[in-house]
This record gives structure tokens, sequence and C-alpha cells, in this order.
């Protein structure tokens, strides 16, 4: 159903959407299931994630979100190895001929809300601060607008027409 992402980020080969990862450390005493809605698998086997948030910007809910991106990152990062062997193992025939997963640093991309802001555009203020935001989180994730998506889609359509 999220194949169409394969469009639009073209690095990707695979969209796997509701895995689980365990978390360890939120509550050492016992294992708490996290919920990943789309990984994304590279050319090479990496697996990346999607966080889609479906507010406006900029609000605090962003913080939230790159937090939760954070932090599947690191339950990723954590669960290593063994996790590798189970998501390669379980997604065997979807994947190339010998394709195995790799969790190797993974990076994150969130998608947020719109370009604009109460139904008028961002300011050049705005515009400055979500871009801060943005290059500083550079180095772990991307943060795009679904408006940002939209031109992309509309960009490749028009690249592919011609």
């Amino acid at each position: 159903m999220l194949s169409f992402l394969l469009l639009l980020f073209p690095k990707y080969i695979k969209v796997l959407e509701n895995n689980t990862i365990h978390d360890y450390y939120s509550d050492p005493t016992k294992k708490t299931d996290r919920y990943i809605d789309i990984g994304l698998i590279d050319t090479n086997g990496n697996l990346d994630v999607i966080e889609a948030i479906v507010f406006r910007l900029p609000t605090s809910e962003l913080s939230g979100s790159i937090m939760q991106a954070e932090k599947y990152l690191f339950h990723l990062s954590k669960w290593g190895v063994k996790g590798e062997k189970k998501l390669t193992t379980k997604y065997a025939n979807d994947l190339p001929p010998g394709m195995k997963i790799r969790i190797s640093n993974p990076k994150a991309i969130i998608i947020v809300g719109r370009d604009q802001i109460g139904g008028a555009n961002m300011t050049d203020s705005q515009l400055l601060d979500f871009e801060i935001i943005k290059r500083k989180y550079a180095n772990m994730m991307d943060i795009i607008t679904y408006d940002d998506l939209l031109r992309r889609l509309n960009n490749t359509i028009i690249a592919l027409g011609s």
C-alpha cells in the first residue's frame, strides 16, 4: 500500500509496515513493545524509519516527534544483529536473493504538517527556525513537510514523463 514511497525516496527498494521492536530500557524489569509504522530498506539492505505526523508547523509536537524518532533509532541500534536476523528472515521472500537487512546507524525521516500555518505561508522567521531545526538533526534524520513530498512527487512525474 505504501509502495509510492519508493518513488519519492528512490534509494529505497522495500517498504516495511508495522514492525515491532523491543524496549528494554524504559522499564528494565520488563520488555516493552514499540511499533515502527514504516521502515524502508535501501539498495544495500540498510534499514531506516519514517515517522509521519499530522500537525502544522512549528509546534511543540515537532520536538515530541523528533524524540520519538530518536527512540526508534536507539532501540533499533540496540537490537543489532539479533534484529537484523529476525527482519531478514521475516522479509526474505520480499528482498532480492541473498540480501540481508542491516541495522547500521539507521536514519529517520520525519514527515510533518504543511508549509503553511493558519492558511498563510510561514514567515521568514518561521522558515529560518524550521531550517535551523532541520539542520540540527540532519546527521540522524531528515525533516520534511507533506508539501515537500507533493512537490517531489510532481517533479518526479514530470521528469518521468519527458
